[in-house]
Formats: C-alpha cells, sequence, structure tokens
C-alpha cells in the first residue's frame, strides 16, 4: 500500500475533504476561452479581447462561485453548499461552451442547461472533483490547441498583397464622389432569370437602367464568401483563400477596414472615406478604423458574436455623411440583402424554400437599393455609383456547406459565384469595359478611368474564381471558372 507521501497531485486533489470554489471558477471558463480564441483567432487578437476574456471567463465565474458558496454556508446550516461547486461548475462550463460554439445567447438552450447542470449537482455533487479534474485537462488541452495561432500569425506570409506596379501613386484627373454599394449575395441580372433562380421581376434591374446604369453580364466574385471576395476586392490581389489554409483571408477585416491600396489611393486623392453599413460584420475583430467616417462606434460592437442581427437603417448616415463636408467622398455601403441560403443542414429549410427566401430579400434588397440611388442622386447627379456583390446567394444548393464538395455543375458554381455588377458614371456614357469581368479587378479599372491612364490596366488579374475543397477531391484550393468564363477544376499548388 502506497504511502500518502507517495500520491501524487491528483490523487491528493481527489482524496483531499478540502472543496475549492475558486479552482472551480476558473476552470468552468479555461476550456471554452481556448476554444472560442482557437476557432476565432483573427476576430479576438486584440489586448481589448485579452482582457475582456479574462474578465469573463476566469474573473466573474471566480467571483460568482465563490461568493454563491460563502453566502451558502451561512444558510440553512450549509446544507446546500455542496451542491454549489458541481451545479455551478457545470453550468457555467456549458453556459460558455454554448456561447463559444454559437457566438451569443439561446435562452431555452441555457435554461435546459441549467436543468442539466442541477442534475449533475444532486446525483454527481460526490464526484465534483472529478468533474474538476476533466476540466482542467480540457483546459489543458485547449491550451496546447491555441499555443501555434499566435506564432502562425507572426509567421503569416503578406507577399501577396503587392502590387505589379506603381498604381497606389495614380493621380485623378476627375474626381466624383464614388459609392461602392454592396449588396450581400445579389447574383448577376444575366444569371438571374435563368439556373436555379428562376426570377420573374425584372422591375429593378429596368429601374436601373432607366437611371442610367450600365450592366456588366457574367460578371463574377473570385471568392466565395464576403471576406475572402472583399479583401482581394480592395487589395486588387487574388489570395488563393491563404493557399487552403482556411476558408477565409487572415486579418481580412484588417485589411477592409483598417488599411488597403483603395483607401490609400482615395486619401492621397484628397477624398473623405465612410463606410457604412446595416451590421457590424466586418467589424468583429474591433480592427484600427480606416475610414473617415463609419455609422457604428466600437462601444456598440460586442467582444464575442457574429456580427449579423438587427440591422441599423444607413439612410440617416448616407444623408448627413452627404451634407457634412465639401469636397470629393468615398463611400463603401454594405446592406445584407439578398444574402445567400443557410449555412448549415440543420437550419436549412431545403432546397426550394432557400430559394423563396431568396427571392424575398432580394425584394428587401432592391427597395433599400432604389432609396440609397435616390438619395444619391437628388444631391449628387454626376455621382460614380458602383453596385457590386460580394458573391451569388448559393440558390440551387440545401445549404453553403455543400459548396466545399466537388462539383462542375455550370448552375451551380455560377449560383455561388455570379455576382451583379451596375454602374453609373459620372459623364453619363455607356462605358462597356471590357476589363470588367471579376471583382478582383473592380478598382483597378475604376482608378484607370478617374486617372485616365490604361497603363494599370496591363496589370489586372486573373479573371478565375477559386473554392476550397473539402470532399469529393484531395482537400485544397481549386480553380473552378477560368478567366473566360469555363467551368474547370484544377488544383492551386
Amino acid at each position: 500500500m502506497a504511502k500518502k507521501s507517495d500520491k501524487n497531485p491528483i490523487q491528493k486533489f481527489l482524496l483531499s475533504k478540502k472543496e475549492f470554489p475558486l479552482v472551480a471558477g476558473i476552470l468552468s471558463g479555461v476550456y471554452p476561452m481556448f476554444f472560442y480564441a482557437t476557432n476565432n483567432y483573427t476576430l479576438v487578437n486584440t489586448w481589448g479581447h485579452l482582457l475582456y476574456f479574462v474578465g469573463v471567463f476566469i474573473i466573474l465565474p471566480v467571483l460568482l462561485i465563490y461568493g454563491v458558496y460563502i453566502v451558502s454556508k451561512s444558510v440553512s446550516a450549509g446544507k446546500f453548499t455542496k451542491y454549489v461547486i458541481p451545479v455551478l461548475g457545470s453550468f457555467l462550463f456549458m453556459f460558455f461552451m454554448h456561447i463559444a460554439v454559437y457566438g451569443g445567447l439561446r435562452i431555452k438552450i441555457i435554461l435546459g442547461l441549467f436543468i442539466i447542470a442541477c442534475g449533475i449537482g444532486y446525483f454527481l455533487w460526490r464526484h465534483s472533483k472529478k468533474i474538476l479534474v476533466i476540466q482542467a485537462i480540457l483546459g489543458l488541452i485547449g491550451f496546447v490547441t491555441f499555443i501555434p495561432k499566435p506564432f502562425e500569425s507572426a509567421a503569416y506570409d503578406e507577399s501577396w498583397q503587392e502590387q505589379k506596379d506603381a498604381i497606389e501613386s495614380v493621380q485623378f484627373t476627375t474626381t466624383p464622389n464614388v459609392y461602392f454599394i454592396q449588396p450581400d449575395g445579389y447574383v448577376n441580372f444575366s444569371e438571374l432569370y435563368q439556373g436555379h433562380y428562376q426570377a420573374t421581376d425584372s422591375s429593378f434591374q429596368q429601374y436601373l437602367g432607366s437611371n442610367g446604369f450600365d450592366f456588366y453580364p457574367n460578371f463574377r466574385s473570385n471568392y466565395a464568401s464576403t471576406l475572402t471576395s472583399n479583401s482581394a476586392t480592395f487589395m486588387m490581389k487574388h489570395h488563393y483563400y491563404d493557399r487552403g489554409l482556411s476558408l477565409e483571408t487572415f486579418n481580412a477585416r484588417n485589411i477592409i477596414v483598417s488599411d488597403n491600396p483603395v483607401l490609400t489611393i482615395f486619401k492621397n486623392n484628397g477624398y473623405k472615406t465612410h463606410f457604412l453599413t446595416e451590421l457590424p460584420y466586418l467589424l468583429l475583430n474591433r480592427p484600427q478604423m480606416g475610414y473617415d467616417y463609419c455609422n457604428f462606434s466600437y462601444d456598440k460592437v460586442s467582444y464575442i458574436g457574429t456580427g449579423l442581427g438587427e440591422r441599423v437603417d444607413i439612410l440617416p448616415s448616407l444623408k448627413e455623411s452627404l451634407d457634412r463636408e465639401e469636397g470629393s467622398k468615398f463611400f463603401f455601403i454594405e446592406i445584407f440583402n439578398p444574402g445567400h441560403i443557410n449555412g448549415s443542414p440543420q437550419s436549412s429549410h431545403g432546397i426550394v424554400e432557400e430559394r423563396t427566401l431568396w427571392l424575398e430579400g432580394m425584394r428587401v434588397a432592391n427597395m433599400r437599393l432604389k432609396e440609397m440611388i435616390t438619395v444619391i442622386k437628388a444631391k449628387d447627379k454626376n455621382a460614380l455609383i458602383v453596385i457590386m456583390a460580394d458573391h451569388g446567394g448559393y440558390v440551387g444548393l440545401e445549404h453553403t456547406g455543400e459548396a466545399y464538395t466537388k462539383t462542375q455543375d455550370r448552375d451551380i458554381l455560377y449560383s455561388i459565384f455570379s455576382s451583379n455588377l451596375a454602374v453609373h458614371w459620372p459623364d453619363g456614357i455607356k462605358r462597356g469595359e471590357t476589363h470588367l469581368k471579376s471583382a478582383v479587378n473592380l478598382f483597378r479599372v475604376l482608378f484607370s478611368y478617374l486617372g485616365q491612364d490604361k497603363n494599370y490596366l496591363e496589370n489586372t488579374e486573373e479573371n478565375s474564381s477559386y473554392i476550397v475543397i473539402k470532399d469529393g477531391a484531395p482537400s485544397g484550393v481549386y480553380k473552378c471558372i477560368d478567366t473566360n468564363g469555363d467551368i474547370i477544376f484544377e488544383k492551386q499548388e
């Protein structure tokens, strides 16, 4: 029989008659904190997030469990004290995991978790220390999993962002106000009435045509999501999903919101820059604000969440910005309709209903776009207005996750990548710009026009579209639509 002194620390902990409310408080949040940080590193890699996470996941549960533990000892002669640690410890652990997985709160689920925690406390209170040991092991696993993230960040190769020429030095010869309006998931008109969409209402296209907009059939996004598409658009370069390291571009929000050649060029030409958005989706990691004005302040952006939810009306901010100062202005305006179909099998309503929901989202988008165009044209008749979607609506799939399974179905791929582009040129002249084929070259074409220098068009990027494949072929990044718009399946090395 081993002596007491021979027992290892875990055995001593399990055999101890002491209770450890402070340890229980710490362990209830450690693993969920590392789990969330590992899976959302680019959203939480700031000092502000570190302080917030330590406060919410560590300090608050410590204060709560310890406080309730002390109070319980003086109530009913401590009859309920033995349940405090297993009930609260289990509940807080599950509560934090719920937040870490879903990025928000669902009241019915929270109530269900509390009931489960009460059952754990009532039936398993004698094993509360074993539960703490399991939480400690999970916390250690979470820490080990998290450690590579900061090193990967430090070693990230940003060479893809380098321009091929001196376009950042372009000098505009004409300086109209530029409005870059982005409706999420709005498929191109050339695709809208065929394939999986089969829309019958063309009134919005007719409205745009009667208001001097030029259309660009078969225009496409180069990437399959808002972050991947916009990071390439604002950098005017391909990133190839960071060679397949993730489904999203590393530091995409910082690229889009903080610093990119598009913002640099507009500022170098004396423009005031404005970012107006219905939702703080692009602000989740609280990037340094590179725009002169944004309609969201960071005190309205949560440290944990999806950045989706109740939308704000952009029109008042747009009107205020138009009246704010003289001089040329650049606007990046983001609206979240039509959107794309639901993202998981659990949330999908099926192919037919998802199409119906998307068409309703398009109706809402059309209404909001008309309101914006009316406001802009009333104050700014010679505006350069660009309506460009970030990608397609994914209609024809059950859910967006199916996009990452190999397919060479033309209608499915165009449903993902086809994106609307309509441009109101300031001089009222229709311009069938031959280089306007995909999002990555949009601003290069605009800057060539504003600077009256076609030399910048000699360094356009390939107009191909790329997807990350997980199933049906070896995992990796594949070119799925080539620069001519033809279906292809070619792995990128």
